[in-house]
C-alpha cells in the first residue's frame, strides 16, 4: 500500500501534441500554453516534495506526455510502505509496463522501459493479446480497480490482476465500455453538426443543431475514456466519483465524494502527500474538498483536457 510519494516521471508535450488522439471535441490545444501548464504541474509536484525525473519531449508520439498510460507502479505491503527505510521500500516496489490499447501509443513503452529499468530492480510487462492503459488503473489503498475500456481489454486486466496478487493486492474489474462508445459517437455527431452550421443552415436548423450540441455536451461530460476519468482515490476509503460511476456496486464499500454535474472533469484529481491537486475552474468541487479538510492546489488544465488528458495522466508517481 502506498506511503509517501518521493518521485515522479514526467514528459512535456511535444510540438506534435495537437496531432494526438482525442474525443473531446474542444478544439486544438495551444502548444505554448500547454507547455506553461505542464511546467506549473511539475512545480506543484515539486512543492509536494517529489523529485521529478524528466523525460524529453517525443515528437514521434504526440500523446507521450500522458506518461501514466505506459506503466503502473505497485508497492508490496503496508508494512513496507510505512517503513522509513528508502532502500527497503524501493526493494518492495514493482514497475509494470503496460501495453496501450491504441496502436499508435504502443511504442511509447519502449522509452519508458529503458528509464524504469534503471530505477527498478525488475520489470513486469503486459503481453499480447492483453492491452492495458495506466489511466484505467486506480489504486485505492490495498485494492486496485481496473477499468475494462476501449483501451484496456479483459486479457490485460487479468494479467495485471495476477501480478498485483503476488504483491498482496486485491483487485476488481469495472467495465466502462458503454461510456467510451458514447464519447466516440458524440465526437462524430459534433463534427456533423459543425459541418451543417458551416454550410449556412437556416435559422431554425441552426437552432436545432445548437440544442443538439448542448445535449451532446452533457453526454460527453458523463462519458469515460479511462476509468480514472470518473474516479480518484484520496485516503481513508474515500473516492472522488462522478454520477456516471457512483451507482456501481464495485464502489459500495467506499465513502463517495460526488462531483456535481457540470464539473465532471474535476473527478480526475490526485492526492500527493497530503494535498489534492485539482483542475482549476470547478469551484463547487474545490469548496467541497476544503470543507472536508483537504488542502487543495488548483492547476490550469485546459490544453490537456482538449486531448482527453487529466492531472493523473501527466505523471507516474511513487
Amino acid at each position: 500500500m502506498r506511503g509517501v510519494f518521493s518521485k515522479a516521471i514526467v514528459r512535456p508535450p511535444s510540438r506534435t501534441f495537437a496531432e494526438g488522439l482525442t474525443t473531446a471535441g474542444l478544439g486544438a490545444p495551444d502548444y505554448h500554453r500547454a507547455l506553461e501548464q505542464h511546467a506549473a504541474y511539475g512545480a506543484a509536484l515539486e512543492e509536494c516534495g517529489l523529485e521529478l525525473i524528466r523525460l524529453e519531449a517525443d515528437e514521434r508520439h504526440p500523446d507521450s506526455c500522458f506518461v501514466e498510460d505506459a506503466a503502473v507502479i505497485a508497492e508490496s505491503s503496508a508494512d513496507y510502505a510505512d517503513s522509513k527505510s528508502d532502500d527497503l521500500r524501493a526493494a518492495r516496489r514493482q514497475a509494470i509496463l503496460t501495453r496501450p490499447g491504441a496502436p499508435s501509443r504502443q511504442e511509447e513503452v519502449v522509452s519508458m522501459r529503458s528509464k524504469l529499468a534503471r530505477l527498478f530492480p525488475s520489470l513486469c510487462e503486459i503481453r499480447s493479446p492483453g492491452t492495458l492503459d495506466g489511466g484505467d488503473v486506480c489504486e485505492a489503498g490495498p485494492h486496485f480497480f481496473i477499468g475494462i475500456s476501449e483501451r484496456t481489454n479483459e486479457d490485460g486486466a487479468r494479467e495485471l490482476a495476477e501480478i498485483l496478487t503476488t504483491y498482496g493486492y486485491t483487485s476488481s474489474f469495472v467495465d466502462i465500455r458503454t461510456h467510451a462508445r458514447d464519447a466516440r459517437a458524440t465526437h462524430a455527431q459534433d463534427a456533423r453538426a459543425t459541418h451543417a452550421q458551416d454550410a449556412r443552415a437556416t435559422h431554425a436548423q441552426a437552432a436545432r443543431a445548437t440544442q443538439a450540441q448542448d445535449a451532446r455536451a452533457t453526454a460527453r461530460a458523463t462519458s469515460l475514456l479511462h476509468l480514472k476519468s470518473g474516479v480518484a482515490y484520496l485516503r481513508d476509503k474515500t473516492l472522488v466519483i462522478t454520477d456516471t460511476l457512483a451507482y456501481r456496486e464495485e464502489f459500495h464499500e467506499y465513502d463517495l465524494l460526488r462531483v456535481e454535474p457540470g464539473e465532471e472533469y474535476a473527478a480526475n484529481c490526485i492526492e500527493v502527500n497530503g494535498r489534492v491537486l485539482i483542475a482549476a475552474g470547478h469551484p463547487r468541487f474545490a469548496k467541497k474538498l476544503c470543507e472536508l479538510g483537504y488542502e487543495t492546489m488548483e492547476l490550469e488544465m485546459s490544453e490537456f483536457q482538449k486531448m482527453d488528458g487529466g492531472l493523473s495522466c501527466l505523471s507516474i508517481r511513487w
